[in-house]
């Protein structure tokens, strides 16, 4: 090959690269808009519109369960979604996934009241959550498995976190939304106001269809593809690599227990147990939002300088101990110390965000990647997100203590922090790979995996 050629072809791989970048996180943005908008509206209106108990903290848990419920459908989403990424392309299943995004979330917003339709209310926002998590759960891991398979080796990292980028922008936007009909609409907010911002996301997800057609599919799929795929990648998945499964959704779970507390539970708590107003209290989480933009792309960056592991390392200790700090500040009563607690925690938890997709992907092979990534973020986000809310309902509840709360979030961090040491620097896969490589060509010692995959994460 010339040196003219050679040259096109780089532009031409850096050019798509940076497509799949932008389009990632455009598409991951708008579905993860999606998510977060019914995660503040269970919080803020779902609880007396659609589970009128009487007692306003049983309708609260009402609300909670129907947004953990999206999170048990997640994993079946990722299988379904990963055993046809695996097999006929990543490219494909995200332009599935957010079609199934937009429309049940237009859909959410259409659903009458109880006082309306009886029990069939509830029925259909559990039918239409469950479908919302079936559509984010095959969203996570091709967004991924299509950013990071595009990206340069010394990107790596980098690169795999715009899908982590897109769910901070999608807070802060979900955020300004929400607050945005709340000043417009008034008492009427709870009323239909907050419909207007589920029904209007037809518009971005018209613009997140038009940035994926556009998309070349990844050339690992297309390797993998050519060597003959899995038939059940799921299968594959269990069978060979349950523990590295097990290990990989605690350490991809476990942060999303801060930011789930930060951003859905203490809208709750700040307004019945300290007194905060609901817009400050959105104005708290938007600001946490805003801040993790920058600082997923910087500890990505530091990742890709220094290794993933001694980030991941510290993104543990640094979520246990901002944990233990948040309530005593949130408790204070000032809105300034709330939001700097809230900041901390959201901060401490991008260290480790900032890694899981790269972490996620050089621990499972090509050929059932998009399966196996898929399930160990929408288990550890079972764990995590999904049970923290009701889990922090229950213990203050129940004690009355919020600092029991933080101890909570700062042992779950210990367990991850063990999860992560338990992994293997160099996954079996990798090891194989590397001697198959190696066995045809002697290596060139750079410090990386000779397989054109991920660094290891002691890289």
């Amino acid at each position: 090959m010339s040196l003219s050629h050679a040259n096109d072809d780089a532009r031409t791989k850096a050019r798509d690269a940076r497509r799949v970048v932008l389009a990632t996180f455009i598409g991951t943005t708008l579905e993860w808009y999606d998510f977060f908008v019914y995660a503040l509206c269970a919080v803020l209106v779902f609880g007396p519109l659609y589970f009128p108990t009487g007692d306003p903290v049983v309708g609260q848990l009402g609300a909670m369960a129907t947004f953990t419920v999206g999170f048990v459908a997640r994993p079946l989403g990722g299988v379904i979604a990963g055993h046809f990424g695996d097999r006929i392309g990543r490219k494909r299943m995200l332009v599935v996934t957010l079609v199934i995004m937009g429309i049940s979330t237009v859909c959410v917003g259409l659903v009458p009241t109880y006082a309306q339709i009886g029990v069939w209310a509830p029925a259909l926002l559990v039918v239409l959550r469950i479908v919302q998590g079936l559509a984010m759960g095959g969203e996570w891991g091709g967004a991924v498995s299509m950013a990071i398979e595009h990206a340069p080796p010394n990107r790596r990292a980098l690169y795999a976190s715009a899908p982590a980028v897109g769910p901070a922008f999608a807070l802060v936007l979900s955020n300004l939304v929400l607050i945005g009909l709340e000043a417009a609409t008034g008492d009427a907010f709870t009323v239909w106001g907050w419909r207007i911002a589920f029904i209007s996301s037809v518009v971005l997800i018209v613009i997140g269809l038009v940035a994926r057609r556009k998309l070349s599919e990844s050339p690992l799929f297309e390797a993998s593809v050519a060597q003959e795929p899995e038939a059940v990648p799921v299968l594959e998945v269990l069978r060979s690599h349950g523990g590295t499964l097990l290990k990989t959704l605690v350490v991809a779970g476990v942060p999303g227990i801060s930011t789930y507390i930060v951003q859905t539970y203490s809208l709750t708590y700040g307004t019945s147990a300290v007194g905060y107003s609901r817009s400050s209290l959105l104005w708290i989480a938007m600001t946490c939002g805003v801040v993790a933009i920058p600082a997923v792309i910087y500890f990505a960056r530091l990742a890709d300088r220094f290794g993933l592991r001694p980030v991941l390392v510290t993104g543990a200790v640094m979520q246990g101990l901002t944990a233990l700090l948040l309530f005593p500040l949130f408790d204070s009563g000032n809105l300034m110390l709330a939001t700097l607690g809230g900041v901390l925690v959201v901060t401490s938890s991008c260290l480790s965000f900032s890694c899981i997709p790269a972490l996620l992907t050089e621990n499972f092979p090509p050929k059932i990647r998009y399966t196996g990534i898929s399930l160990a973020y929408q288990l550890g986000s079972i764990v995590g997100g999904g049970l923290a809310p009701i889990i922090a309902t229950a213990i203050f509840t129940e004690s009355g203590k919020s600092w029991l709360i933080g101890t909570y979030m700062a042992a779950a961090n210990v367990v991850a922090l063990g999860c992560l040491m338990l992994l293997r620097k160099r996954p079996a896969w990798q090891v194989k790979a590397e001697e198959k490589t190696a066995s045809a060509a002697p290596a060139q010692g750079d410090g990386r995996n000779l397989v054109g995959d991920v660094p290891a994460a002691g890289a």
